[in-house]
């Protein structure tokens, strides 16, 4: 008869899952990302004025605007997260996005819409920066 707590059986269980998730991500056999866009365009920007909020809403404000763009699948708007300060981390940024395309095509057309180029026409002059970061599933 096994003599493992209750503790411990939590333990080994808990571990096992993370495991088998770990297993099954790397394998590609996970059901998660079956339905997720392929291309994900990450984008970063500084602010000519960091400590300004007002410059700071005003910029939120116009990437949700972008959700509107007819080939953009998912957004997601954000602002440096709290996290452990470590050497590989740089949240010297001051806002950022993340669209989710289906593809290559759905970016491109994305560039050229109307509501991006609006856009970068009203909230061009708030960064100090911008940089982008485009990837493909594989």
């Amino acid at each position: 008869m096994n003599s493992q707590t209750r503790r411990q059986f939590i333990a080994t269980t808990a571990s096992l899952g993370v495991a088998a998730a770990a297993s099954a991500a790397v394998s590609g056999s996970s059901g998660a990302n079956v339905n997720m866009p392929k291309l994900a365009h990450h984008v970063f920007f500084w602010l000519k004025n960091p400590d300004s909020k007002e410059d700071l809403e005003k910029l939120l404000a116009g990437i949700r605007t972008l959700a509107k763009i007819e080939t953009v699948r998912a957004i997601h708007v954000g602002v440096p997260a709290s996290t452990e300060k470590r050497e590989v981390v740089d949240n010297s940024y001051s806002a950022s996005e993340l669209l989710m395309f289906d593809d290559v095509e759905g970016q491109n057309a994305y560039q050229v819409h109307p509501i991006h180029q609006k856009f970068v026409e009203d909230c061009s002059h708030l960064w100090s920066k911008v940089v982008v970061f485009d990837s493909i599933t594989v």
